[in-house]
């Protein structure tokens, strides 16, 4: 039957194309996956290695971990009344980085709470999710989180740049001027300090006790945004940032998920 072989590749043709319209939005597929705690349409779209770093959970491995945990963060998210609004994105490459603002319901009164996720396609089978946010907004703790990355060779530019240079310098007034002066700098708990005045203010307390080196790990930049995801010594923690840049190539915000104190 000669027609068979062309049949056959047909079908794996079809069933490549599906799964690439099906990893077109990895994080989209994520979090409906997390909404609605099934985690088939992760399993269909991604039939090879799946790993999750979650800040509650740890880290996540393969699919058979993967249900266990989409089964047990729906029961949190129901018990919390969690709601999800995407409120940014960066797409460069195989890597995707989503803003979110999740309103959860703690001790009695909704909460705002700002999360990022990070997927990075390894291979057209496999993917990688990354979440980072403070689990201050819905415990009043913070935790240490050990770094999720190995700080690389990730070069940063501009604006960006000079703040990481100037932010390990414990320089307040010139970080300051990196904004533009109704820039504002997000807090993983969403307090907001925006314009001159506030900017000074927490950066000169942040830094009373000296610099904060960054080690960058890996970055997303769209030209516009930069996620960067990083670390932190003493002791080592994970975080990332994300920089938006201005139309006069200053910061127009910096919003930072994790649980570092500053």
């Amino acid at each position: 039957m000669p027609w068979f072989p062309e049949f056959s590749t047909a079908i794996e043709l079809a069933r490549r194309d599906a799964r690439a319209r099906e990893q077109a939005d990895p994080v989209a597929q994520y979090l409906k996956a997390l909404y609605d705690g099934r985690p088939g349409v992760l399993e269909k779209a991604w039939p090879g290695d799946v790993v999750v770093h979650d800040p509650r959970a740890g880290a996540i491995h393969g699919h058979r971990e993967l249900r266990t945990f989409i089964h047990d963060n729906r029961e949190w998210m129901a018990a919390h009344h969690s709601r999800l609004k995407v409120v940014g994105s960066i797409t460069v490459g195989g890597r995707a980085v989503v803003e979110l603002l999740v309103h959860v319901l703690h001790e009695g009164r909704e909460v705002a709470w700002p999360v990022a996720v990070v997927a990075q396609s390894v291979d057209e089978r496999s993917v990688e999710f990354r979440t980072y946010c403070s689990q201050w907004p819905v415990d009043g703790l913070r935790h240490i989180r050990p770094p999720v990355l190995e700080a690389g060779a990730v070069e940063t530019t501009d604006v960006v740049a000079r703040y990481l240079d100037t932010l390990a310098g414990g320089d307040a007034e010139s970080i300051v001027k990196s904004f533009e002066p109704d820039g504002y700098l997000q807090e993983p708990m969403d307090t907001v300090h925006r314009g001159t005045a506030e900017l000074r203010a927490f950066y000169a307390g942040s830094l009373s006790a000296g610099g904060i080196d960054v080690q960058p790990c890996a970055a997303t930049d769209d030209g516009t945004n930069c996620a960067l995801e990083y670390n932190i010594d003493g002791p080592p923690q994970a975080g990332l940032a994300v920089f938006e840049r201005g139309a006069d190539g200053l910061l127009a915000a910096v919003r930072l998920y994790d649980d570092i104190t500053r």
